[in-house]
């Protein structure tokens, strides 16, 4: 299977570890495998009271990354007899207000992300000061704590950008595209920040439009007709991976398009070839832990990561994994 970065493998094993301790008495196995059953068919699995939860994202229209997350969120609420509300705005100040209304609603727990981490710091003294307890999820790791959240779930980008470098110097490549479409998003710049400190190679960052799907393509295309040299293209999202594959062929070049974040197509291109590895970050495990961290903290007070975030990436996917993954893939858990 895929290869974990050492910080990954270490937080995975350590979970592992606590999971199978916790497990091994035959009632403590019988528990679990009743909470399973339960979440399968989509029953709470617990009798505490029916909290709600909101998850507020800056997810725009169309970005199925974020079907994943709530795939993921939707499962652990059925399991944990909560009552989930998903509201998103690609619009640092629309998400904001978002988050004011789920404080004015009187909410059980917040989740949130801060891809825009400054239009979301009074909103969050607001919840804090409210009593509400937050979790933020995906992007804001570093503004995470200093803002008053529980915890952080999600990949450190810097650490994600620099595995993406290290696997381009592992496949010989010389001059790679960061293909940034999102404007001011700053994990989308710590992906690229980390991929220039561990590629040996050029890297240029590339801003595209990326509510237009023609004007991506239309922007790797240029780019890649006029500058023979680039020999990778690093997509910031799964959904861009494919449009960059067609400015690749609309351009005539031969350079290897990679990714991050992974979905059903991602997983095709990789075992066809078309694309050469993804960056996964598991968004289905994101939404999971960030509701589930909510309800035990309603429940027993418990906080996972000791201040620090809780890891689920990065993973380097490639040809190798793709058949593996394609099935879950296809049913929106990967």
């Amino acid at each position: 299977m895929a290869r974990f970065s050492t910080w990954v493998g270490i937080a995975v094993a350590g979970a592992l570890g606590l999971s199978l301790a916790g497990c091994s008495g035959t009632g403590g196995k019988r528990a679990e495998d009743a909470r399973a059953a339960a979440a399968a068919r989509g029953t709470a699995a617990v009798d505490t009271p029916r909290w709600t939860f909101a998850m507020i994202t800056h997810a725009g229209d169309g970005d199925t990354f974020w079907d994943i997350v709530q795939n993921g969120a939707r499962q652990a609420a059925a399991k944990d007899n909560i009552r989930f509300l998903y509201s998103h705005d690609d619009e640092a100040q629309q998400q904001a207000q978002l988050v004011d209304a789920a404080i004015d609603k009187k909410v059980d727990g917040i989740i949130v992300t801060l891809a825009k981490p400054d239009a979301l710091k009074a909103s969050l003294a607001r919840a804090r000061e409210a009593g509400i307890p937050v979790v933020t999820v995906n992007s804001g790791s570093a503004e995470s704590k200093r803002f008053g959240a529980l915890t952080h779930i999600g990949q450190d980008e810097t650490i994600a950008g620099e595995a993406v470098g290290e696997e381009l110097n592992a496949r010989g490549r010389e001059k790679a595209l960061c293909v940034l479409h999102e404007q001011g998003n700053v994990g989308h710049e710590q992906r690229c920040d980390g991929v220039a400190k561990t590629f040996d190679g050029t890297l240029v960052r590339l801003h595209v439009n990326g509510t237009s799907m023609p004007d991506v393509q239309s922007a790797i295309e240029a780019r890649l007709q006029s500058d023979a040299g680039v020999d990778a293209v690093v997509t910031l999202g799964a959904p861009y991976a494919d449009t960059a594959a067609k400015a690749r062929e609309g351009a005539g070049s031969d350079a290897e398009i990679d990714t991050f974040d992974l979905n059903a197509k991602v997983a095709a291109g990789l075992k066809d070839g078309s694309l050469g590895f993804a960056v996964d970050q598991q968004p289905h495990l994101q939404g999971y832990e960030a509701v589930d961290l909510l309800w035990l903290y309603r429940y027993n007070a418990d906080v996972l990561g000791g201040g620090r975030p809780v890891l689920t990436g990065p993973q380097i996917i490639t040809e190798d994994d793709a058949a593996a993954l394609a099935a879950y893939a296809q049913r929106g858990t990967r």
